[in-house]
């Protein structure tokens, strides 16, 4: 189906136009611009699903037995192939965050494995021997993980952080992203490209209200509220405008809905600056406390 797009001279553009004087509050995308990234799944990880469908073709003439094993190799190199798109948007997620715990399933070496059993049994199909298979296979995993890493292995940034609150933020972190997602499937359906930006724009500064939170989980309990209730009316707006505006393009709801997502995301952004003001300021009162403590214990400071 075809997209709407707006414009001084689309269609509709008298609507649009009072709709942008509406949003006229509406922040710069600093935040959606820091946030933008290329989807780290890149034309070699899309290549990896080459030898598969070869395997498969050139197995179609080989018989009952040579077929079944073209078809197991490659099912194990498609789903290595799977794995790996899924390990390097985990290892794209990892690297962003300043705080991060490594991933519960390392996806990019079990690809490998996978690619590994994969070469195997296409080496065995060709030319049946352990040994041949064995070296066919190794070589294989090997040249994957030196093409494409391995997964991080350990957690990042969370020395000195209770774990018990790390987990605590983490299911909560979680439980946003899910709303956001909602979000952007709801948005998705309106079919108007302006609006599918500017969600874009508010998700961009709920995630640096994240960020802050897991980078300091003790601010959990001050964003709880904008994590849960409001995101969560948040979501439900966006359903319910999705599902007004795809069957009447009513420009009132899309004023609305539009100003309600200036609103949103101008209270989440000043969530943000006071949660890192909060933490600036008890970094000073500690600074105060501990040269309060030098100079009694007679240490003086040259605070030039």
């Amino acid at each position: 189906m075809a997209q709407q797009f707006g414009g001084k001279y689309s269609p509709k553009g008298s609507s649009r136009d009072s709709d942008k004087a509406a949003a006229s509050r509406t922040p710069s995308p600093n935040a959606a611009s820091r946030n933008a990234t290329a989807d780290p799944v890149g034309l070699r990880a899309n290549l990896m699903f080459i030898p598969a469908g070869l395997l498969l073709l050139l197995s179609i003439a080989d018989g009952a037995t040579g077929l079944a094993l073209g078809l197991v190799a490659a099912a194990l190199w498609t789903g290595g192939a799977l794995l790996l798109r899924e390990g390097l948007r985990a290892k794209a997620a990892y690297d962003q965050r300043r705080v991060a715990r490594r991933p519960a399933l390392p996806r990019k070496i079990l690809a490998a494995v996978l690619i590994g059993a994969g070469a195997a049994l296409a080496a065995w199909k060709a030319e049946p021997g352990l040994l041949i298979a064995a070296i066919y296979g190794l070589a294989a995993c090997g040249l994957h993980l030196a093409a494409f890493g391995i997964d991080p292995l350990k957690d990042k940034g969370t020395e000195g952080i209770d774990q018990f609150q790390q987990n605590r933020v983490a299911r909560a972190v979680e439980e946003a992203e899910f709303s956001l997602d909602a979000m952007t499937d709801a948005a998705l359906r309106a079919r108007d490209r302006e609006v599918e930006e500017r969600v874009e724009q508010f998700q961009a500064v709920a995630r640096e209200l994240f960020r802050t939170v897991e980078e300091d989980p003790r601010d959990l309990t001050a964003a709880r509220k904008y994590l849960t209730v409001y995101l969560q009316g948040a979501k439900d707006a966006t359903v319910k405008f999705a599902d007004i505006y795809s069957r009447s393009q009513d420009s009132d709801a899309r004023s609305d809905y539009l100003t309600l997502l200036t609103d949103l995301e101008q209270n989440f952004a000043a969530r943000t600056r006071k949660m890192l003001l909060e933490d600036r300021s008890d970094l000073t009162i500690e600074i105060d406390v501990l040269r309060d403590r030098l100079q009694r214990e007679g240490v003086h400071l040259d605070r030039s």
